[in-house]
């Protein structure tokens, strides 16, 4: 599920591509018409525009239509309804260390800038299952980074989404591979 660049989504799908993450992405659900939902159908992905919020109902039958196993968030911005049997089966990447730097309007630019806000000495990413709450699940695996002298909103932001390419296939990984899915505890960290 992505709502931008989908930067993600080809790192995601650049990973599956190679053989290291045996995976296969089976839908793309973007909340409005982007650059990712371009990138998606040029990758030859099926891909589906659905504004605004997705209702739970609607969510549980495009995915169970096409019996899809996880649903992974790569950039979405709009709150996930979770269905029922895809507890502990919905994952998110988020660009600080949780729980600091989360919950409802904390995402992109505005996390990076409220890191530097702080004065932390460190920041990373967090993957995590999603629950009801904003940022908030299980935490599958969390990766830190330094915040160094002269860093800006962009220097940062770039320093994190590297360390998102490395973290997030790992994480899938991890989840795919155990074949977790439907209790919820999978959290170590890294």
């Amino acid at each position: 599920m992505i709502s931008g660049g989908g930067r993600t989504l080809l790192n995601l799908a650049d990973e599956i591509d190679s053989g290291r993450l045996r995976a296969t992405i089976d839908l793309v659900i973007a909340s409005r018409e982007c650059r990712g939902a371009e990138r998606a159908r040029a990758r030859g992905f099926e891909t589906i525009v659905v504004p605004g919020e997705v209702g739970r109902e609607t969510l549980d039958a495009m995915l169970e239509s096409r019996a899809i196993d996880w649903v992974v968030l790569a950039g979405y911005l709009r709150y996930v309804h979770v269905p029922a049997k895809y507890r502990g089966r919905i994952v998110n990447i988020h660009p600080a260390l949780l729980p600091e730097f989360g919950g409802k309007g904390m995402y992109g630019e505005r996390v990076h800038a409220a890191v530097l806000a702080s004065g932390a000495a460190e920041t990373g990413c967090t993957v995590h299952l999603v629950d009801e709450e904003y940022d908030h699940g299980p935490i599958v695996l969390q990766a830190r980074c330094p915040v160094v002298a002269g860093d800006t909103v962009k220097t940062l932001a770039r320093r994190v989404f590297e360390l998102e390419c490395e973290v997030y296939p790992e994480a899938l990984r991890r989840l795919i591979g155990s074949g977790h899915g439907r209790s919820g505890d999978a959290g170590t960290d890294r």
